[in-house]
Order: structure tokens, then sequence, then C-alpha cells
């Protein structure tokens, strides 16, 4: 058999392959019946093909109305701070906190001692002096390393894990003249509170 008829039936079975392959292309997805968007329909009573929202939807993006979210810029804490709210705080933060910044709040968690990013401490003036809604934004949005945590931590308990870090942060730059007069007595007398 020569060169050229071998090609010839290698050209004529291609060709036959690519129709067989061609007949399979079908535009049964792109020719379905559907609607665009505002465009009329007689399936629907109303004569709408767009479906009103069912009763109490929430909107996708909507929970900023909550009363528990405020702006990144702003130092209004939105609960009152009780020892109640601390306990919890403490608690969630030794959860969701402790493994990156540590139990005191210096950054110096298991997850930088196994040489991951070692985040800033909460106890540099930058971070002290920033506003409560700041760290309800990094909390809720995450920032750098980290990731959100909005869906594993709800607003009430974001709020009280804030409460605890502010407090850490007082404990290590609170003055004695802060103090109320009988723990600066007990202070200036040992701690013995003779």
């Amino acid at each position: 058999m020569s060169t050229s008829t071998s090609t010839k039936k290698f050209a004529a079975a291609a060709f036959v392959a690519c129709l067989l392959v061609a007949s399979g292309c079908r535009q049964d997805m792109g020719d379905q019946p559907k609607y665009r968007p505002q465009a009329p329909s007689d399936f629907f009573a109303d004569g709408r093909s767009g479906r009103p929202l069912i009763e109490h939807t929430v909107a996708r993006g909507s929970i900023a109305d909550d009363d528990l979210v405020i702006p990144k810029d702003s130092n209004a804490f939105p609960l009152p701070v009780t020892q109640e709210l601390l306990d919890r705080g403490q608690d969630r933060y030794k959860i969701f906190c402790t493994p990156c910044h540590g139990a005191q709040g210096d950054g110096h968690g298991m997850i930088a001692v196994r040489g991951m990013k070692i985040p800033p401490s909460f106890h540099l003036d930058r971070l002290r002096q920033s506003p409560v809604g700041y760290y309800f934004d990094v909390v809720t949005n995450g920032f750098g390393a980290m990731y959100s945590y909005s869906v594993q931590i709800p607003p009430r308990d974001r709020w009280a894990i804030i409460a605890y870090i502010r407090a850490l942060q007082l404990s290590r730059n609170a003055k004695a003249a802060d103090l109320p007069a009988d723990l600066r007595q007990q202070l200036s007398s040992g701690g013995t509170g003779k």
C-alpha cells in the first residue's frame, strides 16, 4: 500500500471522527427556556418572572444593621462590661486567640513557637490606642495572616473577647494612682493587706 493511500485513509478516518464528535455538540443548555431579569411571565399569577422575597428574609450583607456592629473607628462599647462578660471573654480568648496571641496577649502562642509568623503583641502602643471597633473588624473580617472568625465566634462573644483584651492591656499598663485606695494601701504594704 502506498504512502499516499494510507494518508488518504487516515485523513478520511479523521474527518469521520470529527463529524461524529461535532454531531454530539448540541446547545440544549444554551437554548433552554429561561427568563431574563425583570421579564414578564405568563406562568405566575402576578405576571412577574422575578419572585418576591420570602417574609423575614435577611438580605446578604444586612447583618451590618445589627446593634453589636459598630464602625471600625468607633471606641463605643455596645455592651455593658461586667465581670460575667470578662469571664466569657477570657474563656473564648483561651479557645480562639491563645494559639497565636498567647495567654498574655504578647504574640507568643504555640503557633509562633512552631515557626509561623508571630502576631503583634496587644501591648504595643499602636494596639493599645486602637479603638474597639478596629478589634471587632479584625476578628470579624481577619487581617494579615489572621483569617475571619465571623463564622466561629458570634458577635456577643467577639465583644467579650475584646473586653478581655482590654483587661489584658490594662493589666500591663495600669498606674498605681488608678487603683482604688484599699488596693493602693495593699500594694504599698507589700501585698500583705496589713
